[in-house]
């Protein structure tokens, strides 16, 4: 049997997804506060942008607020990448003294730590139990004025390196979903396979901006026909395209070699761009979220643990395990999500039907269990305290 827990379980309500708008109602969202923040405009900014460590460093100071503690002191932060969540840690640590871990497994190299300024990067998600002792003795105290914030996806759940690939299985099937619906008895699998699959490489994010709902529009008007891969391939290469916004243009100007459902996808994507929408394939992000849950705790419990990893998505157990503790000396847990919130929440027509958001989900829960932190053992004689 596998433990099973939601991620609700170790946040609550406290957990942003891209739009920036805290589950918890009573916590204000970007669109209500991005003049209080000192931002320019309600625009969502991505995860790396100073703009977005402004605005959480806000949503947690509200949620400490709301459970009337005193202002926060410092700042943790757990990911799994480098370079986003390491830039989005750094720019938090702009606003609260901070450190951070960046963890995956990489099983296939020897276990190392080191450390990146106020970043431990780990390559065992099993590290977390040193990074625990290294904060504390770096002065941060791991009580009621630490922020603890969690990154969720391939982090929190689908650990990086260990449960992934089920992440990124869901949204490729979306995508395939979407394509095949839209394209009917014209749907070309293995030329699409060759379109999304390539563009998904770090050389083309210029191009996509690593943009899922850019990729997947991409894709679908490439293998539509709309621009041949021939000469998309061959215009990519020459570098006379340079950007979505760009293709999306010239698909505009071709509107007449759409068919109707081709011409449904561009109407719904072209609108919400020029709108400013940062998930403009709604659609297609629907079916994301259906395709997530569905690889939640559908397998029996006696599936054996390499099984269970290749095909549905669990919660890191060492993550939960460090959350847990924090949460006992009385740390603010927050967690934070990339996934567009039309991938995270349910349709209002699907929640009379039993879907839930994400975080309140069951996974079950699988990791290495890690020993507990000497310094972090449970001591209630420290009952959290305010001042």
């Amino acid at each position: 049997m596998y433990p099973k827990h939601t991620l609700a379980d170790y946040l609550a309500d406290l957990i942003v997804y891209r739009n920036l708008r805290p589950a918890d109602e009573r916590l204000p969202g970007l669109i209500e506060v991005w003049r209080q923040v000192g931002l320019d405009s309600p625009r969502i900014p991505r995860k790396t942008e100073p703009a977005y460590a402004a605005a959480i460093v806000h949503l947690l100071q509200a949620a400490q607020a709301a459970r009337q503690a005193a202002p926060l002191r410092d700042a943790l932060f757990i990911g799994d990448t480098h370079m986003n969540d390491g830039t989005a840690a750094r720019n938090i640590g702009a606003h609260l003294p901070l450190r951070g871990f960046i963890g995956a497994d990489r099983l296939s190299k020897p276990e190392q730590i080191c450390y990146d300024g106020p970043l431990m990067v780990a390559n065992r998600w099993r590290h977390l139990a040193q990074w625990l002792s290294w904060v504390q003795s770096e002065g941060i105290a791991c009580d009621e004025r630490t922020a603890v914030l969690v990154d969720i996806d391939k982090t929190c759940i689908g650990g990086r390196g260990r449960n992934d690939a089920v992440i990124d299985a869901a949204r490729v099937a979306a995508v395939r979903q979407t394509v095949e619906e839209v394209l009917g008895g014209e749907f070309d699998e293995v030329g699409f396979r060759s379109v999304y699959d390539t563009l998904c490489q770090a050389e083309y994010h210029p191009f996509t901006a690593d943009n899922q709902d850019y990729l997947a529009y991409i894709s679908l008007m490439v293998v539509g026909g709309v621009m041949p891969a021939d000469e998309f391939w061959a215009e990519l290469k020459a570098g006379r395209l340079t950007g979505f916004h760009q293709f999306l243009g010239l698909c505009h100007e071709r509107r007449a070699r759409m068919s109707s459902g081709l011409a449904c996808v561009h109407t719904e994507v072209h609108g919400n761009v020029m709108r400013g929408d940062p998930t403009p394939f709604k659609s297609f992000r629907y079916r994301e979220y259906f395709a997530t849950v569905q690889r939640m705790d559908f397998l029996p419990d006696t599936t054996p643990h390499t099984e269970l990893l290749s095909r549905e998505i669990v919660i890191t157990a060492e993550v939960g395990e460090t959350l847990e503790q924090l949460s006992r000396r009385g740390a603010l847990i927050f967690g934070i999500s990339d996934k567009p919130d039309e991938a995270s929440l349910p349709p209002a027509s699907s929640a009379g039907q039993g879907y839930q958001a994400l975080h309140r989900t069951r996974m079950k829960v699988l990791g290495e269990s890690q020993p507990t932190s000497p310094a972090l053992r449970p001591d209630y004689s420290l009952a959290p305290q305010s001042g």
